[in-house]
């Protein structure tokens, strides 16, 4: 039986093929010939057409209703076919691969000797965002056709972090990778520096720029001057650009920015230290935690000078708040870890210390960060922030499972790279629906709890069905860089005992289309029964 694509994300990156998403049928149906498909959709999508064609609306009336329609009948959730996740792996991972070759029409990159000028790049915040503008600054530079500096790490934020590119990244890698996409240099040469009349010139540009942005109001000063650094430069490109563009981003990202051998090592060593101990381990990132008036004082103290006064019970009750590493560890045991799991912590310095992941640690005893694991390996480190967080970056990165209680740059970042690096069990909690639960948790006994649980994290377990062109950042969603493996890969898979065809593979992105649908509906909270099972200690 053929096996031809059934559907295209905008981009035409990520396809599903038409037995992904089969049916099984009742006998009494099976007698009956069905209508076809493909063709019903083909017809009321020509009615619509000849009807919008007089009314002006064609092309948003065809698009908006193939999108419903299309929606409708391959992610209809069927409740019979509703099974268990695999916790530690998605059993669909398989099926996609990172893709970010450059295509056969991209152009070489201009040389250091005919470009438009030399384009300076001045990076913000911590060093995941660092990174993002960073990649984002590789694209740009393509934009402009210009020459791009080694751009320069943020050394006046919070984390007040003295280290430079060359501290973090390999830089020559970087230069020698991209060499083909973009020319990158060290420093703009001391003899052309002496040589202008005036110094660079500075500006910022506005956040989710797109690409007509720089060429309009960019590229001319460029030119002009020769020399132009943009500052600030955290999330300057916008989200959706060219295919072209995107898979350079991902190149960037992904293939040009390694770190140096020093820290990578070390980041090695403490994977190497938590696989000698178990064989898979999951890696628990941990952002601030608190939410009342103590930690909020403290907080405009050390970080944040003005922060708004909140609610902080119904701000946790939206699903606001990053949920405590209480609330994280009970979320772990009810989607089914057991308690013999091995945990690495990624974290700075925790608001509350050890008396804050006491009660994880109750829940998951075997609990390590890399203060534990490194001992004195890691006092060289100790003053830079930046190198600590690339030694919890390379470990969360290798974990077989990686779970954050936040939406924060390290957790998109990772959460991108993960699944570009082959959907590697990814797991952000459902805070809208999650932190309810939690806060009821006392009305219900376990089993129903977990049960709960269950049901809402479908769709935040980093399956690839989650993937959607234009859903969220792109470095946490890279759907450009992300496509299907061929059928016939997949056909051969399934005849050398990949599973039981058709049918396994549809369930999950069936279920997980179907319960998203259903997000925003309140959970009947059930009261517990005396002699059911009652929550873990």
């Amino acid at each position: 039986m053929a096996n031809k694509p059934l559907f295209h994300y905008q981009n035409g990156s990520v396809v599903s093929n038409k037995h992904v998403f089969g049916r099984r049928r009742s006998s009494a149906a099976s007698q009956r010939k069905p209508i076809s498909m493909p063709l019903l959709c083909g017809m009321m999508l020509f009615c619509l057409g000849m009807l919008s064609l007089f009314t002006g609306q064609m092309a948003s009336d065809l698009d908006r209703y193939s999108q419903r329609f299309m929606k409708q009948s391959l992610f209809n959730l069927d409740e019979n076919n509703r099974g268990p996740i695999d916790i530690w792996e998605s059993e669909y991972a398989k099926y996609f691969y990172g893709c970010s070759v450059r295509s056969a029409t991209f152009p070489d990159a201009i040389s250091e000797q005919s470009p438009n000028g030399y384009l300076l790049i001045a990076a913000s915040g911590g060093l995941n965002q660092q990174r993002t503008g960073i990649s984002d600054a590789v694209v740009v530079a393509r934009i402009l056709n210009a020459t791009l500096v080694v751009p320069e790490l943020d050394h006046n934020s919070y984390w007040k972090d003295d280290s430079d590119f060359v501290n973090i990244f390999y830089v020559d890698w970087f230069i020698s990778y991209l060499a083909k996409d973009v020319t990158v240099v060290r420093r703009v040469p001391d003899k052309f520096m002496r040589s202008m009349e005036k110094p660079p010139y500075t500006m910022r540009v506005p956040r989710k720029s797109p690409p007509e942005y720089y060429l309009d109001q960019v590229l001319p000063i460029l030119k002009r001057r020769h020399v132009l650094q943009l500052t600030k430069f955290d999330y300057r490109l916008a989200n959706n650009i060219d295919e072209d563009l995107q898979k350079l981003r991902c190149r960037s990202n992904f293939h040009a920015l390694r770190f140096t051998e020093p820290i990578q090592a070390l980041g090695q060593k403490l994977v190497k230290k938590m696989r000698q101990m178990a064989n898979r381990f999951m890696a628990v990132h941990l952002s601030y935690i608190g939410g009342g008036d103590k930690e909020r004082y403290e907080l405009r103290e050390i970080r944040w000078e003005t922060l708004p006064d909140i609610d902080a019970v119904g701000e946790r009750r939206r699903g606001k708040c990053p949920l405590t590493a209480h609330e994280v560890g009970l979320m772990l045991r009810a989607l089914g870890f057991e308690n013999d799991a091995y945990i690495y912590v990624a974290s700075g310095e925790i608001y509350g210390g050890e008396e804050t992941l006491e009660p994880l640690k109750d829940l998951f005893p075997n609990l390590y960060t890399k203060e534990i694991l490194a001992n004195e390996d890691l006092k060289p480190f100790l003053p830079f922030s930046s190198c600590l967080a690339t030694i919890d970056y390379i470990v969360c990165d290798e974990s077989d499972v990686f779970v954050t209680n936040n939406n924060g740059n390290m957790a998109k970042i990772l959460a991108g790279r993960r699944r570009y690096m082959g959907h590697k069990r990814t797991i952000r909690p459902n805070s809208k629906r999650l932190s309810p639960l939690l806060m009821q948790r006392d009305q219900m006994d376990w089993n129903t709890f977990a049960e709960k649980v269950k049901a809402v994290q479908r769709g935040f377990m980093g399956e690839p069905d989650e993937m959607r062109a234009g859903r969220g950042e792109f470095h946490e969603y890279p759907y450009s860089c992300i496509c299907e493996k061929p059928a016939s890969d997949i056909i051969a898979a399934g005849n050398n005992g990949g599973g039981d065809g058709d049918h396994h593979q549809s369930r999950q992105f069936k279920e997980n289309e179907g319960l998203r649908k259903r997000s925003n509906e309140e959970e009947p909270v059930l009261g517990a029964k005396e002699d059911e099972d009652v929550f873990p200690d």
